[in-house]
């Protein structure tokens, strides 16, 4: 199937999802209703990025016609290269309603850091991390709570959860999982000497209750005194809340609210995501389209990407982009790095799935 025969089947998809929605099996469904009222919005959309490409194809064979005349070749030759530009942007846009990502990439996300290998010098990485990620939190204005930490006697991190709250956060911030890779002279190092650590990145979609029905009866719960930063209550009450799931073996804590209340609820937002991504992980592999799904998944084993200090140099190993402005990129400045690697891919997986449907 071509472009502009999905594009004819705009049309009838939104009369059928009309009809539906006015069912009494979708109005008595909220997940449902929830699912196709997304699909009508981005079915919408495609119907005015549809006229905007065929706008934009007009003027740029009226522009090609016109060259030649030659009264009007001049005009046309000086036009004919934005107006190009943006017949290639429309297309661009329609290619993007068409084949959107997964549902799961406009949910919030839980952020994980984790010291790797490097010891203490890992530990600082991990935290020069956490800083970066926070101050693009704080340019995105996405709201981020912490849910657990763990530091260094230097104020490094050792291992560090937290939940990112806002538009599409988990489609975005997705690209980060990974180990990161640090080249620089250790705050710790007498001698001058570059050295080499990391600390790894997970990044999970928030599930909801409605996604992963978890039995409490598989869930040990453990209470103790929380220790660190926290006020007077700090070993006076059991606040802290220890979560564990019994068929996985996945550990959650949580000692950052001043409540055992709100510990346990956010122990379980992070335990359902965990659960909740190795479920998505496990539907990822059975699709043998997606060969390169690790690294889009941000398989841990990974090298996603270096930080090369003397040379004020970052790569990202995947696509790879390197680029000599590791200041801005620690400033929070990961646009430079992430709206390229997003633009890549996303036209890979368009060639992908054009390319199946053409052998259909």
């Amino acid at each position: 199937m071509h472009l502009e025969d999905l594009i004819a089947t705009i049309e009838p998809r939104i009369t059928e999802i009309e009809i539906e929605m006015a069912s009494l099996e979708a109005l008595s469904d909220p997940r449902r209703m929830t699912e196709l009222a997304r699909e009508y919005r981005r079915l919408v959309d495609l119907l005015h990025a549809r006229d905007a490409l065929a706008r934009a194809r007009l003027e740029v064979e009226q522009l090609r016609e016109a060259l030649a005349d030659p009264e009007l070749s001049e005009l046309a030759m000086g036009e004919l290269p934005s107006k190009e530009l943006d017949l290639q942007q429309a297309e661009g846009k329609v290619k993007l309603l068409l084949f959107p990502e997964p549902e799961e990439d406009s949910r919030n996300a839980v952020l994980e850091i984790r010291a790797g290998t490097g010891g203490e010098e890992a530990a600082l990485f991990g935290a020069d991390l956490f800083k970066m990620y926070q101050r693009h939190f704080e340019n995105k204005r996405w709201k981020m709570e912490i849910v657990d930490a763990n530091f260094s006697d230097l104020g490094g991190i050792k291992e560090l959860i937290a939940t990112i709250s806002g538009e599409g956060v988990y489609g975005r911030m997705k690209w980060e999982s990974g180990v990161h890779r640090v080249q620089r002279v250790p705050e710790t190092e007498a001698s001058g000497r570059i050295h080499t650590s990391a600390a790894t990145v997970a990044v999970l979609p928030e599930a909801e209750e409605i996604d992963l029905q978890i039995d409490p009866m598989d869930i040990k719960i453990d209470t103790y005194r929380a220790s660190g930063a926290g006020g007077q209550h700090i070993n006076k009450t059991d606040s802290a809340v220890r979560l564990t799931h019994i068929p996985t073996g996945i550990v959650v804590t949580c000692q950052d609210e001043r409540s055992q209340i709100k510990n346990r609820a956010q122990a379980l937002k992070v335990l359902r995501a965990r659960l909740f991504q190795i479920k998505l992980s496990e539907e990822q592999s059975k699709r043998a389209a997606e060969r390169r799904s690790q690294v889009r998944s941000g398989d841990r084993s990974e090298k996603i990407r270096t930080y090369n200090y003397p040379q004020n140099r970052v790569t990202d190993h995947r696509v790879p982009i390197t680029i000599y402005r590791l200041e801005e990129v620690l400033n929070g400045s990961l646009d430079l790095l992430l709206d390229p690697l997003i633009e890549h891919f996303t036209q890979e997986r368009i060639e992908e799935i054009l390319l199946a449907d053409r052998k259909i």
